[in-house]
């Protein structure tokens, strides 16, 4: 996994290089070794290369490509900033794997265009479909029994996104989470989903620019990621009621955010006075 800019620690962290990594190992093995007896030499010798149990592992884990998998490439963003992936991992993706269907008598030269994607998100999915998560890596404490965040400061600030004309800040999780509804991902949906639960300390103003993106880039039918900003607001309700950004977003409208949150209000008023009882 690699793009035109400079290396990265994905790019060193791919499959090729760690391929190329146990195949130099390999090559520095020698047959000559005094401690082997003749007949786990003569043993040695008649295995074929690939049938060790290492190369094996490798080479059927869910995450790894195929090495002889063609190389796609793909161009992101208006910038055309390009990234290229084996076509076997892409298609794991519902929507990559269409495209490359429909490119299926094209040789070589395969191309994806997706000039509305941020690269920064982009790439957060393509680390996925290769490593089964994407930075920073959930992890689960065991002792606390809690979920958590590696390599994490949580007082270095929100993880978001400028997205859209207007240059909108977004939580970078809810835009991976539209991003992974769009290629057909649930698994990354539901990750960047309990990654956004373990986020603190985000503005009014954050959490309510992500609520309209969320609501905008996904249809009704798909409610986790809206019930989850309709949840948080009504648990800082305190926070949102002194909120300038709030009573201006609801002025602005234009959204079916405040009416669900209306909705969700009630409901949860509902509920207080029945528990009361």
């Amino acid at each position: 996994m690699f793009t035109s800019s400079k290396p990265n620690k994905s790019y060193r962290d791919s499959f090729s290089h760690r391929a190329s990594k146990a195949t130099s190992k390999k090559k520095g093995s020698s047959f000559k070794d005094k401690d082997l007896s003749q007949h786990s030499r003569r043993i040695s010798v008649q295995q074929p290369p690939h049938s060790s149990p290492r190369s094996q592992g490798t080479s059927s884990s869910p995450t790894s490509p195929h090495l002889n998998s063609a190389i796609i490439t793909i161009s992101i963003g208006p910038a055309q900033r390009l990234f290229a992936a084996h076509e076997d991992v892409l298609s794991k993706s519902s929507h990559f794997s269409h495209h490359l269907r429909a490119q299926f008598f094209e040789s070589a030269g395969k191309r994806i265009d997706l000039p509305a994607e941020e690269p920064e998100v982009f790439s957060a999915v393509l680390e996925y479909l290769y490593k089964g998560d994407y930075t920073p890596k959930l992890a689960f404490d065991k002792k606390r029994g809690s979920w958590y965040l590696e390599d994490h400061d949580p007082s270095a600030g929100e993880s978001t996104v400028a997205v859209g004309g207007d240059g909108s800040v977004v939580l970078k999780d809810t835009v991976i989470y539209c991003a992974a509804f769009r290629y057909g991902l649930p698994e990354l949906q539901r990750l960047a989903l309990k990654k956004q639960g373990l986020q603190s300390g985000v503005q009014c103003s954050t959490i309510l620019s992500s609520a309209r993106f969320a609501y905008a880039n996904t249809p009704a039918s798909d409610s986790k990621l809206r019930a989850h900003y309709l949840a948080l607001v009504i648990r800082s309700r305190n926070t949102f009621k002194r909120s300038g950004t709030m009573q201006m977003e609801m002025q602005r409208g234009g959204s079916p955010l405040f009416f669900d949150l209306f909705v969700a209000m009630v409901n949860h008023l509902d509920d207080i006075t029945k528990s009361s009882r």
